[in-house]
């Protein structure tokens, strides 16, 4: 029977890559006030520091660590730490990422393509690697990615980032088949145009022509903020979506159906 305890997660520890702003920011934060334990991991100490402290003024357990998702070696000792500090990890949400607008193949260096799938895809594959090889052991666990509009459309001006973000659609559902034996459910958000960091060019007055287009094909008439994103994964993240696998959940304001 479904009730408010299905989306309850208290008990449970949380990570959350890019956790540090933005939409990254808006899921960890959804995952605290649904009662998680959670550590955020992004490059930025004084970023980082600041979520921190907003986690833990929502009362739960907290960890920020500051570490570059492309540094191989870093990553292992990250989660080791995380466990140590806060307990074997349920949930990991891969959301660090990073774009090369670099105007398409023809402009883009072979070292800016390098960089974006390494951040992109590269870490998701590994950090889902070191926590799933923990969560089949206790046969439970919740792995979520973070998708793209871009993972569906082309983009002539990030080609990198949408190669990458196709592929997760993709490694999603072969993660989903592969951990379903092992009680963990993966699955992936693909968020639409977000109020961020990352979106903020382009909702400047010298990009107005596309900012336009894009509220336009929007059925909400607007972007989203990092905030909505946090229902989604808080019931991706809990025993509500115990039997959801595979998917690539679309919070785009409907911009995606037109």
């Amino acid at each position: 029977m479904l009730n408010s305890a299905s989306f309850d997660l208290t008990g449970r520890v949380a990570v959350v890559t890019g956790g540090n702003g933005g939409i990254g920011r808006g899921i960890a934060m959804g995952l605290a006030q649904a009662g998680a334990a959670v550590a955020i991991l992004g490059r930025n100490e004084d970023k980082n520091s600041r979520v921190l402290a907003e986690l833990e003024a929502a009362g739960v357990r907290a960890l920020a660590i500051a570490v570059d998702l492309t540094d191989r070696g870093a990553l292992e000792p990250t989660f080791r730490n995380i466990e140590t500090a806060l307990g074997p990890v349920d949930i990991l949400v891969n959301n660090a990422g990073i774009a090369s607008i670099s105007g398409g193949i023809l402009q883009e260096t072979p070292e800016s393509w390098d960089g974006v799938m390494e951040i992109q895809l590269n870490a998701v594959f590994l950090l889902s690697k070191i926590a799933a090889r923990a969560m089949a052991e206790r046969k439970r666990g919740k792995i979520i990615n973070i998708a793209s509009m871009y993972s569906y459309f082309g983009s002539g001006l990030a080609p990198s980032y949408s190669a990458a973000k196709g592929a997760i659609v993709q490694l999603t559902k072969s993660m989903a088949v592969e951990l379903a034996p092992h009680g963990i459910q993966v699955n992936a958000i693909a968020p639409g145009w977000i109020e961020t960091d990352m979106t903020a060019p382009i909702r400047s007055e010298e990009m107005k022509e596309m900012n336009d287009e894009i509220i336009t094909r929007t059925p909400t008439g607007r972007f989203g903020l990092p905030e909505e994103m946090a229902g989604p994964a808080v019931f991706l993240a809990s025993s509500a979506s115990d039997f959801v696998t595979g998917e690539t959940l679309r919070v785009d304001g409907g911009y995606a159906i037109r």
